[in-house]
């Protein structure tokens, strides 16, 4: 589907529904067991409300690749922006955080005990929560 020129916005912005698709948006999936049985749920990070269901990982995949197709297709319609993928060029790898100052002086301690600056000890504290 082809959408037409939006006032005010050049040609070269638009891309069709089905372009978009081909972009690595992020998926997130769930195995749920609920009162209604079990399924996979998944949700595309970056399109608000586009969601979907499926009784395997692969029907889910499908059934998700319909929904987004139907999610985009509507914004381009409605004279709406599609965000496209977030990537980790998308951030700057720093971030603030305001904390106790006792949190602040325990994490300083155990940093000073491993023998590592305080940003490095943050750091493997939240990567080996990740792992």
């Amino acid at each position: 589907m082809t959408i037409p020129l939006l006032m005010n916005k050049p040609a070269y912005v638009i891309m069709k529904a089905e372009e978009y698709l081909k972009l690595p948006y992020n998926i997130i999936t769930s195995y749920v067991e609920d009162e209604t049985g079990s399924y996979y749920y998944g949700k595309v990070l970056e399109l608000d409300g586009c969601q979907s269901t499926g009784d395997t990982i692969d029907e889910l995949y499908e059934n998700l690749q319909e929904a987004m197709l139907g999610w985009i297709e509507t914004k381009l319609e409605n004279g709406f922006d599609v965000p496209k993928p977030v990537t980790a060029d998308d951030y700057s790898g720093k971030f603030n955080i305001r904390i106790p100052k006792s949190l602040h002086q325990r994490l300083v301690v155990e940093a000073k005990k491993e023998g590592v600056s305080l940003n490095q000890y943050v750091m493997y504290k939240l990567s080996s929560n990740f792992a």
